[in-house]
């Protein structure tokens, strides 16, 4: 078993359980803080245990490449959260202010241009919502959210936490396509 800074027992802070087989099997890898690079302790991930917070998982080293939010619960295999293989190397705790809101200004053009809508409630699809067929940019006021590429939260995901993105590669996208989002709840 590799490890790094074991949690307590009862897991009331953050932490985040790797196992390289699936149904929680074979070789593990337990953090509680940000990991750049797990990837050397665990040759593949087909499984994951969230005992407290909600993370940032990332397919490549260093916060790249596709991204999942998963949230405390059990995730026996890649495809429970929404994973496209079994690669994943590092991982970054999303933090919580007490009294969260959620609000964010979503933008049909790059740079803030185009139609504006506001939102501050999960969206399924925004199409129906809002009449729009792409989001290029947003400011997010409060709140952290994921943007998902298809519409009832399904497809790639993109973690979004409060500040600005003025085109989709501000948020990891490879393309323009958000479809729906969520809020993440601490």
């Amino acid at each position: 078993m590799f490890t790094e800074n074991l949690c307590c027992s009862l897991h009331p802070d953050p932490s985040i359980t790797f196992y390289e087989d699936k149904n929680f099997q074979g070789r593990r890898y337990e953090c509680d803080s940000n990991c750049s690079d797990f990837h050397t302790y665990l040759s593949r991930c087909n499984s994951i245990r969230v005992e407290g917070g909600a993370w940032v998982v990332y397919e490549r080293p260093n916060y790249m490449g596709y991204q999942y939010v998963l949230t405390r619960g059990e995730y026996p295999e890649f495809r429970g959260w929404m994973g496209l293989n079994d690669r994943l190397s590092s991982c970054k705790i999303i933090h919580f202010a007490t009294g969260t809101r959620y609000m964010m200004k979503l933008y049909e053009k790059v740079d803030f241009g185009g139609q504006e809508v506001e939102a501050a409630e999960d969206c399924p699809s925004i199409m129906d919502r809002f009449h729009l067929r792409e989001i290029n940019s947003c400011k997010v006021l409060d709140g952290s959210w994921v943007f998902y590429e298809l519409a009832n939260y399904r497809g790639l995901q993109y973690f979004v936490a409060k500040g600005e993105y003025r085109n989709p590669s501000e948020w990891g996208a490879v393309g323009v396509a958000v479809q729906s989002f969520k809020r993440v709840a601490g």
